[in-house]
């Protein structure tokens, strides 16, 4: 919400909003030039031509109710980004796992580079220090949401699939039969003279490739793609490799953040910045500059040789991924976990169990659980039963927040790595143990 407001005022638009409370970004947005309002109100509403909500906002909220009583426009936040992203040249990066880094290393290529993109990200890009810019050229780069549908409201020029998995199934009638469909929808709405840019190393996605009636680029690691990577070197949070276009080999590159799926997330970059006619010397010239994007795979900080990272992983691949990342750090790796979503928790809970045998111990924090949530029966303590069972014995449960840094301040030492991962505010106790390390 706060991009698209932001890209809104820098194109000319006069914008307010409503947040719940002040925030770094609402901040930023008022620097631009927005109004922001702290709570919302009936009147806040009062003289706009159009009100934007998202899908957290309940349908009882006072502001939505006052649009209906004006007969105000109401748009959801996905029908007004469809707006800008489907009347240029689209750049949609859709997937389970990957958007937001995908979508922002994109982003900062193609500003460095010199092509001038609009871009509307739901994470901060470090090197920019924004999530949203208004560009003059016909570019938008953008995140496709597929959690609640709303990318298919999208038709990009360029599409992108990182990769697909049965998340929010809640919202596709449990099924993950009729998630993997929308994606395949979604592919199909490319304009006519786009591609479809996927990543070859997802089953699911090989599963559609068939499907696609747009033209088809693939990459990968692990299957024959048309771009792929070779002579991989990992360091600590860096990589270094060869990019492989068929036959021929583009040049090399080299990343500033860890991880095979990031190899992956740049690959996808280089393939969507040579289709915007960006020549590969630039683009392997600026990607390294990539440091990540807010909450993917961040350091918070590095104090008495304690490494503390926060990430967004809140998905048992993440999570997997993310755990894999820290290993080429060679530390000993600490994982804290907060579950977000009593709905994900419950239908994932077996592949949450797996996901922890890379760390060398576990904690589990209480679910976080956002108010359109619904109630289910599972819990961190069973969570934490099962995680013992099927991936790593040294896992434990401690409910909340001030627990894990009671517990993390005692244990931690140096050569570790402590992890806090997950989608709700876990990152508020890597930012304290940093401070206590730093002795504040």
């Amino acid at each position: 919400m706060s991009a698209i407001a932001r890209v809104l005022v820098d194109m000319g638009h006069k914008v307010s909003g409503s947040d719940m409370a002040r925030k770094e970004l609402t901040d930023k947005l008022l620097e631009r030039g927005a109004q922001v309002y702290i709570g919302h109100k009936a009147e806040n509403v009062s003289g706009a031509d159009i009100v934007v909500y998202s899908t957290d906002i309940p349908k009882d909220n006072v502001e939505l109710r006052e649009a209906k009583k004006r007969n105000i426009p109401l748009i959801h936040r996905s029908d007004m980004l469809a707006r800008i992203l489907n009347e240029r040249s689209g750049i949609a990066v859709s997937g389970a796992h990957g958007k937001t880094t995908t979508s922002s290393m994109i982003s900062l290529v193609m500003e460095k580079a010199g092509a001038d993109p609009t871009y509307i990200i739901g994470g901060e890009i470090l090197d920019i220090g924004s999530n949203a810019r208004a560009g003059d050229s016909p570019y938008v780069v953008a995140e496709a949401d597929e959690s609640d549908g709303s990318f298919l409201k999208y038709h990009p020029q360029l599409a992108v699939v990182t990769n697909i998995g049965p998340d929010h199934l809640e919202n596709y009638d449990g099924d993950f039969e009729n998630l993997k469909q929308a994606y395949c929808q979604f592919l199909s709405h490319i304009k006519e003279d786009g591609k479809a840019i996927v990543c070859a190393d997802d089953e699911y996605i090989r599963e559609l490739i068939p499907q696609i009636s747009s033209d088809v680029i693939t990459y990968g690691l692990d299957e024959r793609a048309d771009f792929t990577a070779e002579d991989i070197v990992y360091g600590d949070r860096t990589i270094t490799f060869k990019v492989r276009q068929g036959n021929q080999v583009l040049g090399d590159i080299k990343l500033s953040v860890p991880g095979r799926h990031n190899i992956q997330n740049a690959l996808a970059t280089i393939i969507v910045c040579l289709q915007a006619g960006i020549p590969f010397a630039d683009i392997a010239e600026v990607i390294q500059l990539f440091r990540g994007a807010k909450r993917r795979f961040e350091v918070i900080g590095e104090e008495r040789d304690v490494l503390i990272v926060d990430d967004y992983a809140h998905h048992p691949t993440e999570i997997v991924a993310t755990i894999q990342a820290a290993k080429s750090t060679n530390r000993r790796i600490i994982a804290v976990f907060q579950p977000q979503r009593y709905t994900r928790t419950f239908f994932l809970l077996d592949d949450f169990s797996r996901a922890f045998a890379g760390a060398d111990q576990v904690i589990i924090t209480d679910i976080y659980s956002p108010a359109n949530d619904t109630r289910m029966d599972v819990t961190s303590e069973k969570l934490v039963d099962l995680i013992k069972q099927n991936s790593n014995e040294q896992a434990v449960y401690m409910p909340s927040k001030d627990d894990v840094f009671d517990h993390l301040s005692k244990i931690s030492q140096a050569g570790d790595i402590v992890l806090t991962m997950g989608a709700g505010d876990i990152w508020q106790v890597a930012i304290r143990l940093r401070d206590h390390l730093q002795g504040k």
